[in-house]
C-alpha cells in the first residue's frame, strides 16, 4: 500500500528517524550550529560542482565495527536557488516510514555521529531523468513500500529501508515507462547495473536480539541459506557510492566538512 507523501521538519515530526538516535530531547546549541555550518558548506559544494541532482550521505550512526562510513542517504536536488532533500525517514519504534522533502539544514539537524557529509554526481541524462521525478510528489513516492526494516533483503519487497528507496527510485527514473514501473523491475535493473549490497556478518545472537528489540528490525525477508549462515545482505551507502562509481553511473565521493 502506498503511504502518503509527507513533507515536514525533522523538529517538528519529532520521531523520524534514519540512522540516528530515537532519543527524544532538545537539540543542544552546539550541534544546531555545526549542522548549519556543515549544511552551509554542503550547499557550497554542490553548487560548486554544477549539478542539478546529486546523491547525498551523512554519518548518522558509527558504523566503522562494519567498514561503513556513511549511515543514511538522500536524492538531493536544485530549487532554484536552493537544495532540497528527498529521503526516507523511519518513525522511531515502528515498522513504518515515508518519504519527507527538506532542506539541506534539516538533513543535518539529527544528532549526527559525525558532522560530514558526501556525495556522488550522476551523469547528466540521469540527472535529467531524476530532476523531474523528485519534484513530482507522485513519482516520487510511486515505489515507497512504508513497511520499514532496517535490515531489509535488497531483493525482496516485503519491507523498504531508507537507502534501498533511494536507489529503486533512481532505477525507477531511467527507465523510459516510469509510470508502469515496479520494486521487481527496479531491483531487476539494479542486478543489471551491477549492483552488490554489502554483506554483514551477524550470529544467530544478535539476530534474535535485534529482532526482539527492535520493531524496525525484521529478518523474515531474507534467503534461508543466507540468514541462517550469518551472512544479512542490505544496502548501504558505501555500497551504492562505490556502485555509482564503478559503473561510470556517477563521480566518485566528495567529502565535505
Amino acid at each position: 500500500m502506498k503511504a502518503a507523501f509527507a513533507i515536514t521538519l525533522v523538529l517538528a515530526a519529532g520521531a523520524a528517524q534514519a540512522g540516528r538516535s530515537c532519543e527524544q530531547r532538545a537539540p543542544e546549541a552546539l550541534n544546531v550550529q555545526r549542522a548549519m555550518t556543515l549544511a552551509q558548506h554542503t550547499a557550497a559544494a554542490l553548487d560548486a560542482s554544477g549539478a542539478q541532482v546529486v546523491l547525498l550521505a551523512r554519518a548518522g550512526q558509527d558504523l566503522s565495527k562494519y567498514g561503513l562510513a556513511w549511515s543514511h542517504l538522500g536524492l538531493a536536488y536544485k530549487d532554484g536557488a536552493r537544495w532540497r532533500v528527498l529521503h526516507k525517514l523511519n518513525a522511531c519504534g515502528s515498522a513504518r516510514a515515508d518519504v519527507y522533502r527538506q532542506g539541506l539544514g534539516e538533513f543535518f539537524l539529527d544528532d549526527l555521529h559525525e558532522y560530514k557529509a558526501g556525495f556522488v554526481v550522476p551523469q547528466p541524462d540521469l540527472q535529467a531523468r531524476l530532476l523531474p521525478v523528485l519534484r513530482d510528489n507522485a513519482q516520487a513516492t510511486r515505489l515507497h513500500t512504508s513497511a520499514y526494516s532496517m535490515l531489509a533483503y535488497p531483493w525482496a519487497q516485503r519491507y523498504q529501508q531508507s537507502n534501498q528507496w533511494a536507489i529503486e527510485t533512481l532505477a525507477m527514473a531511467q527507465a523510459p515507462q516510469a509510470a508502469t514501473f515496479t520494486r521487481d523491475r527496479a531491483q531487476a535493473w539494479l542486478k543489471f547495473s551491477g549492483y552488490e549490497p554489502t554483506t554483514l556478518h551477524l550470529n544467530a545472537f544478535t539476530r534474535l536480539g535485534a529482532r526482539a528489540t527492535a520493531a524496525n528490525i525484521a529478518f523474515d525477508d531474507h534467503p534461508n541459506e543466507k540468514r541462517f549462515s550469518d551472512r544479512i545482505e542490505t544496502v548501504t551507502v558505501d555500497s551504492v557510492f562505490a556502485w555509482l562509481n564503478r559503473s561510470g553511473l556517477a563521480t566518485p565521493v566528495q567529502l565535505v566538512r
